[in-house]
């Protein structure tokens, strides 16, 4: 039977139209597929991103509750290890043992017979050993009486023993002897304990009782004695060859105050100051100083006119760190300034062994004054290389000054080291609560450290100075 074309026409139609959803449909697919692979893509870069970003807030995290040194130093500070240092004592360094001391007990045991199953025994031969012990230790108790009266012509007059370090009587009258005062200040301002880790100390070592707030104002009254040979250390810094400063955070009741140390191989002196600038290093050192100071290139040391060297370990790290950016292809020139600047550091090594003489350093000296120039005339076109120039342009006057003196370091090292006991003490205890406590602190932890470098007893020094019976009077 014959079709009507009209229907014909339309079913030609619809099929048409069929035709052209599919390939739209098909079209519309293909493009889903191509998103549906675009965000997966995305998921998978966002992913990543995200577990970057989740360690790196795990590094953080983890910096943030770092332990000290060496396990702090990030990764890539590292030295490799081609690079560590060879274990042990260098080569020549004499050996360390324990030194023998005079017997005061000498004691014998015998050996009959087999200890183990009573026996006999044959070729017994002595074995000598030296050994040193540490008997319980109980402090003495004493019960001083002393007489006051009143003298025709002094006036009031009064008997002294040497173990007093206070008139209180009454309610006051129980005190620690020199020795004692002395013992647990040293525990606490030079050996760096807390109050209350030092009061545990004296008690289960000594079985002296101390509380912290008794323990603090003890250290307070002991640092008023002793200010006067604080004030001394001052003169003798000033009149030292050569002084190293430096300077970091401190704490007294909060933040935003300051720990410089002035430090000279016979000599340290601490100030705990709010203020960070050139006045404290002009009120230390005084106008007249006619020594060389030794720091790093902060901006405090500039205004001071004394003759300074600045120091070239610090110089060699900003070289290193400019050798670092991402613009430097060609190292030759900041190469060349860290060979000038090691070659200052061994010259003068070599001038304090005495292999080199003042006329050899002087003649040698003359040479690297005329290699600084040179360095110092070249316009380098890369950004590391321009940095360092600047740096080492506005510090020319102050680049050989440890080849002038031999007493002048080429580092800083001695501040920083002189640093280092401030910082542990700051980071058990965060510094000082008030400002009595600061002066105390950087009057007791210099003469702690000035006798620790000379080699004196502190703890003697301060028991004379804390019994009353050396005042006289």
């Amino acid at each position: 039977m014959d079709c009507d074309p009209a229907i014909l026409d339309r079913l030609r139609q619809q099929k048409a139209q069929l035709v052209q959803q599919n390939a739209q449909l098909v079209r519309q697919n293909a493009e889903l597929v191509r998103t549906v692979a675009r965000l997966t893509e995305q998921v998978e870069q966002l992913t990543g991103e995200v577990q970057l970003l989740r360690d790196q807030l795990e590094q953080s995290q983890a910096l943030n509750a770092r332990q000290a040194a060496p396990f702090r130093r990030a990764e890539r500070l590292k030295k490799p290890p081609e690079q560590h240092n060879k274990p042990g004592r260098p080569a020549g360094h004499a050996g360390a043992h324990r030194k023998a001391r005079p017997i005061d007990r000498r004691e014998v045991v015998p050996l009959p017979c087999c200890p183990k199953c009573g026996g006999g025994i044959h070729d017994v031969r002595p074995v000598e050993q030296i050994i040193e012990e540490i008997p319980p230790v109980k402090p003495v108790v004493y019960k001083i009486v002393t007489y006051r009266a009143t003298c025709q012509r002094c006036g009031r007059v009064c008997s002294r023993h040497p173990l007093q370090s206070s008139e209180a009587t009454g309610a006051a009258g129980v005190h620690l002897g020199p020795r004692a005062i002395a013992l647990a200040t040293a525990l606490n301002k030079f050996h760096g304990l807390t109050m209350r880790r030092t009061c545990k100390i004296l008690r289960e070592l000594t079985g002296l009782d101390l509380t912290a707030g008794g323990l603090s104002q003890m250290i307070d009254r002991v640092a008023d004695r002793v200010a006067d040979d604080y004030e001394g250390l001052i003169n003798r810094i000033r009149g030292s060859p050569a002084v190293n400063a430096d300077e970091t955070s401190w704490w007294v009741g909060g933040p935003g105050w300051w720990l410089w140390t002035f430090t000279c191989p016979e000599v340290t002196v601490y100030r705990v100051d709010r203020s960070r600038g050139a006045r404290v290093v002009e009120e230390t050192l005084g106008e007249d100083f006619a020594g060389v100071m030794v720091s790093d290139c902060l901006s405090s040391y500039d205004p001071a006119t004394y003759r300074k060297h600045k120091c070239i370990a610090h110089h060699l790290r900003a070289i290193e760190a400019a050798g670092r950016l991402p613009t430097q292809s060609d190292p030759t020139y900041l190469r060349q300034w860290t060979l000038l600047l090691k070659s200052v550091i061994a010259l003068h090594r070599l001038w304090e062994q005495r292999v080199l003489t003042d006329e050899d350093i002087a003649g040698k000296r003359v040479a690297l004054e005329a290699w600084i120039d040179q360095l110092l005339a070249t316009a380098p076109p890369q950004a590391g290389d321009a940095r360092i120039r600047r740096r080492l342009a506005k510090q020319r006057p102050h680049l050989l000054g440890c080849l002038k003196d031999v007493r002048v370091e080429p580092t800083n090292n001695r501040a920083e080291r002189s640093l280092r006991p401030a910082v542990i003490a700051r980071k058990l205890s965060c510094g000082n609560k008030t400002d009595r406590g600061r002066r105390s602190w950087e009057i007791l932890a210099s003469l702690g450290a000035t006798h620790h470098q000379t080699g004196r007893d502190f703890i003697t020094f301060l028991a004379d100075r804390v019994a009353l019976a050396q005042e006289g009077r």
